[in-house]
């Protein structure tokens, strides 16, 4: 199996005119060793986010999410989409994450000044399950607290347009840091291919993650991700989709908040009305009367550039019949 190894996967850039990292068919099954968020930084919780020793943070923007790629797949042409199917993600044996002065919502605060007055790192260990691996493994929060790993991929995307973007704060319908939770096994993503060979990276896993990622880091690991590449030919997407063995997702990143609602609605009304043969005041009742359609916020910290990340959900037994 063709991979991209942990050492060469540190692009942090979406740019256009890299060379292939891998050539890949439609179909065909590779992997991508990842680093954390910070390029390995964070080993304990000695392990402070002072910019001043962090690498790349000498840089603007920073050098942080660190991606592999560009995967060049064969046949991948502007106007067309690429459907990512990701396989399987194997985490490493920890994750950290990161606060201090400076960093999220409360990295000025005066109601509770520990938050803003010094840096603190935590390191959460990860066990195995059953399987003897980390694909059923826990993460312990504390030795009272834990959760099931629950990985997902936070930067993932073609190469834009015209643009390059960063892997730290690029954002747009072609993909981007959007760290959302519904990037994970067994789903399929939709992106747009603006290039010849579709150019895409990945990076940027997560061992685990709440909603709004509301300090600005979640449960950042290293990850093995095996993943393959198909392709709809002469059809693009607007923007990122998802679909879900029982659900589909339409994505859209803005401020304020409710912009990106909003248009991630829009774009799963469009969704329904061109591929499932709704009316257009269907869709717009559906989104309003159905009690299980959701709006999922899946990344709103105030960091950098980065916009906030809304999902449109709608559970696929409404489409049928």
């Amino acid at each position: 199996m063709q991979n991209i190894p942990r050492d060469k996967a540190k692009k942090f850039a979406l740019d256009w005119r890299d060379e292939a990292q891998l050539n890949v068919r439609p179909g065909e099954s590779f992997e991508i060793e990842t680093w954390d968020a910070a390029s390995g930084y964070f080993k304990s919780a000695a392990d402070k986010a002072v910019p001043a020793n962090r690498p790349g943070f000498d840089r603007t923007p920073v050098m942080a999410n660190p991606l592999g790629g560009p995967v060049f797949v064969a046949g991948a042409e502007r106007g067309d989409t690429l459907v990512v199917h990701i396989e399987d993600i194997l985490v490493a044996d920890y994750s950290w994450i990161a606060i201090g002065p400076q960093r999220g919502p409360l990295g000025q605060s005066t109601r509770w000044p520990e938050l803003s007055a010094e840096y603190t790192t935590k390191i959460l260990r990860h066990t195995p399950g059953a399987s003897g691996t980390m694909r059923d493994g826990t993460v312990h929060f504390n030795d009272r607290i834990s959760w099931p790993v629950t990985p997902f991929v936070g930067t993932l995307g073609t190469a834009p347009d015209r643009e390059v973007c960063t892997s730290f704060d690029g954002q747009g319908e072609w993909g981007g840091n959007l760290d959302i939770r519904d990037v994970a096994p067994g789903n399929k993503i939709f992106l747009p291919v603006h290039h010849a060979g579709a150019r895409f990276y990945l990076g940027d896993v997560h061992a685990s993650q709440g909603d709004t990622e509301f300090t600005g880091t979640a449960a950042e690991t290293c990850a093995t991700v095996r993943l393959r590449l198909e392709l709809l030919k002469k059809s693009q997407v607007p923007w990122m989709r998802i679909e879900k063995p029982d659900a589909l997702i339409a994505v859209h990143a803005a401020k304020p908040l409710e912009v990106a609602v909003q248009t991630a609605t829009f774009h799963l009304m469009d969704w329904l009305i061109r591929d499932y043969g709704f009316t257009a005041t269907d869709a717009y009742l559906l989104v309003s009367t159905c009690p299980d359609f959701r709006i999922n916020v899946y990344q709103m910290c105030n960091l950098a550039k980065l916009n906030y990340v809304a999902g449109a959900e709608i559970p696929k037994k409404y489409l049928q019949g």
